[in-house]
């Protein structure tokens, strides 16, 4: 240990050994605050302790968003709140709360090209694996296009497993094509096998009411979306497009001294 590296060899040794590494990032300025204090020993070994339990939740929240394919980008924390857009506020936070995933219901998020409704979605995504759940984000006609793949190899069931077993589903721009036989059949055996089983986050141009006519079997339709909507929040989101306000921009150049 010297006046530049307060940590003696023995003690990284043994972080090392025990998998606490990465600890060694901060315990030199802990140290330097627990002396300056006169903190009591239990007081700092919680305060070293709960450092590296948040740089544990968050690498977790990280690796459960990258696995779910969430946009790293859109949190709830970079949202713009001086973008002309109208929703719900009070809805938007009962939605953060959660408590629809504990409920096991849906959320609908509708609204014109550009509002929002999938950064929303995502945000909501990100805040769900913060707290250790499951999440997946497809869009609706790549999902549908690789369930359809699947039954050709026999792996169709464990694709529809993937998007049945999480937590949270994030299905994004669903009902803006017209869906074959086989297409509406996956997307009534989605919405059924969910249905008071896990919640769902669907993005559409299109409200509930205008889905089944982009089904082939009205008859499974109209029982799919009913056992959606009867459980599901609706957030409704209209306004100007918000991605303008996403565009790259050229940083200001600065005046150059004369």
């Amino acid at each position: 240990m010297t006046p530049s590296d307060p940590l003696s060899p023995d003690l990284r040794t043994v972080l090392r050994r025990l998998k606490l590494s990465r600890m060694t990032d901060t315990l030199p300025d802990r140290l330097a605050l627990a002396r300056g204090q006169k903190m009591p020993h239990q007081d700092f070994l919680l305060l070293v302790l709960s450092d590296e339990a948040s740089r544990r939740d968050s690498q977790d929240a990280t690796l459960r968003a990258q696995r779910g394919h969430l946009d790293p980008t859109m949190h709830l924390e970079a949202w713009d709140s001086t973008a002309k857009v109208r929703f719900d506020r009070a809805l938007l936070n009962e939605l953060v709360s959660l408590r629809f995933v504990d409920a096991h219901a849906h959320v609908t998020i509708v609204g014109p090209v550009g509002v929002g409704k999938t950064f929303v979605a995502h945000a909501l995504g990100h805040i769900a694996c913060r707290r250790r759940m499951s999440v997946l984000a497809v869009r609706a006609d790549h999902m549908l296009k690789t369930l359809k793949h699947a039954r050709l190899d026999n792996s169709h069931e464990a694709e529809l497993r993937k998007l049945i077993s999480v937590d949270l589903l994030l299905v994004d721009d669903f009902g803006l094509d017209v869906m074959d036989a086989t297409e509406s059949r996956d997307a009534y055996e989605l919405f059924t096998e969910r249905h008071r089983a896990g919640s769902m986050i669907v993005t559409s141009n299109r409200g509930p009411d205008e889905w089944l006519a982009t089904f082939s079997d009205p008859v499974r339709a109209q029982s799919a979306i009913d056992r959606f909507t009867s459980n599901s929040y609706d957030l409704i989101i209209e306004g100007e497009s918000y991605r303008q306000r996403l565009k790259p921009k050229v940083p200001a150049r600065q005046k150059q001294p004369t």
